[in-house]
């Protein structure tokens, strides 16, 4: 077998295998319980908001 063959069966292999340890992975935390923060845990800083509206009148002669 030529080395370009070995080294493109190789790639595709470890490739191969990389997706399906990602798919685990992903399974693995996707089944985790998530749970909310409770409320009392939950840092909220105050927001400022400013909004500002500018509206120019169109005079017609």
């Amino acid at each position: 077998m030529e080395r370009s063959k070995i080294i493109a069966i190789l790639t595709g292999a470890i490739s191969i295998i990389l997706a399906i340890v990602y798919l685990i992975l992903v399974q693995l935390l996707d089944y985790r319980d998530m749970k909310p923060a409770p409320i009392s845990q939950v840092v909220s800083s105050p927001v400022i908001t400013i909004s500002h509206w500018q509206v120019d009148k169109i005079t017609q002669i």
